[in-house]
C-alpha cells in the first residue's frame, strides 16, 4: 500500500468516525432534551405558577422544542444520492462494479466533511441554545419560588 493510498484510508476513516460521533452526540442531547421537556411538563403541570413564570417557562420550552427541531435535522439521512448507501441503491450491479473499480475515496472524503461540518454546526448550535433555555428554565423556577414565598 503507498503513502498517499494509506492516507486516504485513514483520513476517509477518520471522516466517518466523525460522522458517528456527531451522530452520538445528537442522539445523547435529543435524548437529554427529551427528558428535559417531560421534567418541566411535570413540574408546570402539578404546581401553580406565577404568571411570569409561566410565560418565562413557555419561552424556555420554545427554545428547548426549537433544540429538538435542530438535532432531528442533524441526524435526518440524506436519501438524495451523492455518495455511500443511497448511491448504491440506484446503481445496477454492473455500475457498482465500474464504480468500485475506481478510486473516489478523495471526492467521497470531501463531501462526508461537508456533511460533518454541516452536523457539528447544527449540533453547536443545538448546544448553544439549549443553555439558552437552561437559564430561561433556571429564571422561571427562580420567579416561581421567590413569586410564591
Amino acid at each position: 500500500m503507498s503513502q498517499a493510498d494509506a492516507a486516504l484510508s485513514a483520513a476517509h476513516a477518520e471522516v466517518k468516525a466523525e460522522l458517528a460521533r456527531t451522530d452520538t452526540k445528537a442522539s445523547l442531547l435529543l435524548a437529554f432534551t427529551g427528558a428535559g421537556l417531560a421534567g418541566v411538563w411535570t413540574v408546570a403541570s402539578n404546581a401553580h405558577l406565577h404568571p411570569v413564570a409561566l410565560v418565562t417557562g413557555g419561552a424556555g420550552v420554545a427554545v428547548l422544542l426549537a433544540v429538538v427541531a435542530l438535532l432531528l435535522r442533524a441526524v435526518r439521512p440524506n436519501l438524495g444520492g451523492g455518495s455511500g448507501f443511497p448511491k448504491w441503491a440506484t446503481l445496477t450491479p454492473e455500475q457498482i462494479r465500474t464504480t468500485l473499480a475506481e478510486d473516489g475515496r478523495a471526492e467521497d472524503i470531501a463531501n462526508l466533511s461537508r456533511i460533518a461540518v454541516n452536523k457539528f454546526a447544527r449540533l453547536q448550535r443545538a448546544i448553544d441554545l439549549t443553555y439558552a433555555a437552561g437559564a430561561l428554565l433556571l429564571v422561571a423556577a427562580t420567579i416561581a419560588v421567590v413569586g410564591g414565598a
